[in-house]
């Protein structure tokens, strides 16, 4: 049975790892800074699946004060296909919801069609929108 916590600073370590082992980590995106910032508010947070003391799967979420997204949605490729993924971001939309957020937003590469059809099992949709982005700092 998986159980859900937030991240402390024990963790990093693993969830990096994790991280890496699921091919999420991109050279523009440092992953350390990203956990930090994730926990620095009451907003956001990483989430960790646990399995007999074992960090088998993470998601990092938080909002915005109007949408909640979902990032570094992560199971170890050992146990893929068992329901874990489900289990993970059924724990971050109910991180969500216990904070008044009403709608989640996710991004997906455009390349990545086995994560598309994953989300889209679980009730996400493609919306008519386009994502723009601009650095505004080092």
């Amino acid at each position: 049975m998986i159980a859900f916590r937030a991240i402390e600073d024990r963790d990093v370590e693993a969830v990096v790892a994790l991280w890496q082992a699921c091919g999420l980590i991109r050279p523009w995106n440092d992953p350390y800074k990203d956990i930090s910032f994730a926990r620095t508010g009451r907003e956001s947070t990483v989430l960790l699946g646990e399995i007999e003391d074992r960090i088998v799967a993470s998601a990092m979420v938080g909002h915005d004060g109007h949408r909640g997204m979902l990032y570094y949605v992560a199971v170890d490729p050992v146990l893929q296909g068992r329901g874990l993924g489900k289990a993970t971001v059924k724990a971050a939309e109910a991180w969500l919801a216990a904070r008044g957020v009403w709608k989640i937003n996710l991004l997906v590469r455009a390349e990545n069609e086995r994560m598309r059809g994953f989300y889209e099992k679980l009730g996400y949709e493609v919306s008519p929108v386009f994502c723009m982005a601009r650095k505004i700092g080092a």
